[in-house]
């Protein structure tokens, strides 16, 4: 029965597997997109089933908690939303699709197995089996800048990851041992020591590439850019989860070490302001959210340097904020450009006439993103901002909420492109299938619905961020 409290991790290198044997095969590639589908609303379905289980295993180097139950539910959820997005998978050759299902269903696992992970080696391992999937899977677009955007995202993922596994060597050196727990005990009275501080900021970079902070974030523009839409949203939605909770799991072991949260102070506000004012300019879509997403890891960190029960549980809860309103704005960019192309902002104009439901998706996402009331955005960032009022960080609340203002210049040219402009040649209006329908009028609900009633998201967030402290 033990079995069962890995049901994720088994079903998804069971998926795996399944699709290996397919890109082996030669047969009619239409079923592939079907058949991942399923698959991947079953493994919806086995994570559920098992978000309450719990146990540790391999001496303690794996654990199965709430906390890491939570984000597998929105690792999953999130894979199968991206899932959805393939139906024209245009950007991809129709002979890598298995290939590219692969992938995919790899870095979830290898993301699920991070999540998890409470031994240095263990967690350095499972992050490389995500990050090597996400290299292989952004050249794989059909024309187009996808090499150049690999290329580019590789060199710097294995230049962090080296800097990650020094960071780690000094963890070990200052406490020797590799287990997170024993670390945690030991590193309230190290931190004041070189070796124990630079290390665990080192050890953080890997996760602040995965979330795009600044100054790590040089690969997110391009990238975004150059990758086929549906792995930029993959990039932009399930990596960016994984990265939150980790960095709320290395945090929580400081104890409230105000050098930490002085370095974490600085990277929020560099982030902040140098996303949302390079957002500014863009032309591209794609581009201007890989900007946002930027803006965005700065508001998340806001949270995690509270370094309190408060602000741990209001990231897990930006978290899955994040999931629900960057996966909606890529629903409609996919929809919008069923051909795989890039969308400029301009393309937007006349879209309230040529689908009023897409349209209103991406106002409501968009919307959230900014922070407007009711959405599950505002919530997120109210959460976060309190959080960190509640430690006095008064000023960088203040510089917080200038940059959401910032942020809204942007975010309404966005809607006022959808909405009030009309294009310069008459557009064919975009014909939605039911299941497409559906999933846009729930994206729209969901988005609402988390930002009027969140009472029992927060309160599942803070059960499970009890789990680590």
């Amino acid at each position: 029965m033990k079995w069962l409290i890995f049901g994720s991790e088994i079903y998804f290198l069971a998926m795996a597997i399944v699709f290996l044997i397919l890109s082996m095969m030669r047969r009619d590639r239409r079923l592939d997109f079907p058949a991942a589908l399923f698959l991947a609303g079953l493994g919806v379905a086995v994570t559920l089933a098992t978000v309450r289980l719990e146990g540790s295993f391999l001496y303690g180097a794996y654990r199965i908690d709430l906390f890491s139950q939570v984000f597998k539910g929105l690792l999953s959820i999130g894979f199968f939303l991206v899932i959805c997005l393939c139906s024209n998978l245009n950007g991809i050759r129709e002979k890598r699709h298995p290939e590219f299902f692969l992938l995919l269903a790899t870095c979830t696992l290898g993301m699920m197995l991070l999540v998890s992970s409470l031994e240095l080696l263990t967690m350095y391992v499972a992050l490389e089996l995500a990050s090597y999937s996400l290299y292989a899977l952004v050249p794989m677009r059909s024309g187009g800048q996808q090499t150049e955007a690999g290329i580019k995202y590789f060199l710097a993922g294995i230049s962090t990851s080296a800097l990650m596994l020094f960071g780690m060597a000094s963890l070990f050196g200052a406490t020797q041992t590799t287990y997170i727990s024993v670390i945690a005990m030991k590193m309230p009275g190290l931190l004041h020591t070189p070796m124990a501080f630079i290390g665990l900021l080192l050890t953080l970079c890997g996760f602040f590439f995965k979330l795009a902070l600044f100054p790590f974030h040089v690969w997110a523009p391009n990238v975004y850019q150059g990758a086929a839409n549906q792995v930029t949203a993959f990039l932009a939605t399930a990596t960016k989860v994984t990265a939150m909770a980790m960095l709320v799991r290395l945090v929580s072991m400081s104890r409230e070490n105000t050098s930490l949260a002085q370095v974490l102070i600085a990277l929020a506000i560099l982030s902040m302001t140098y996303g949302n004012l390079v957002a500014l300019i863009q032309k591209d879509f794609k581009r201007l959210l890989a900007y946002s997403a930027i803006a965005h890891a700065g508001y998340s960190l806001i949270g995690i340097l509270s370094m309190n029960p408060g602000g741990y549980a209001s990231t897990t809860f930006y978290a899955l904020a994040y999931l629900a309103m960057t996966f909606t704005c890529f629903w409609v960019v996919v929809k919008v450009a069923p051909d795989g192309r890039n969308l400029a902002i301009a393309q937007l104009a006349g879209l309230h006439r040529r689908s009023p439901l897409l349209a209103m998706a991406l106002l409501v996402a968009v919307f959230s993103l900014g922070g407007i009331p009711p959405t599950i955005g505002f919530t997120g960032k109210f959460l976060v901002f309190t959080a960190a009022m509640q430690k006095g960080y008064f000023l960088l609340v203040v510089i917080a909420m200038i940059n959401v203002v910032v942020s809204l210049y942007y975010y309404i040219q966005i809607v006022r492109t959808a909405f009030l402009l009309e294009p310069e040649e008459e557009l064919p209006r975009i014909n939605l299938s039911i299941p497409a329908t559906t999933l846009t009028v729930v994206m729209i609900i969901a988005i609402i619905a988390g930002g009027i009633w969140p009472r029992y998201l927060v309160q599942l967030a803070t059960t499970a961020t009890k789990a680590l402290l």
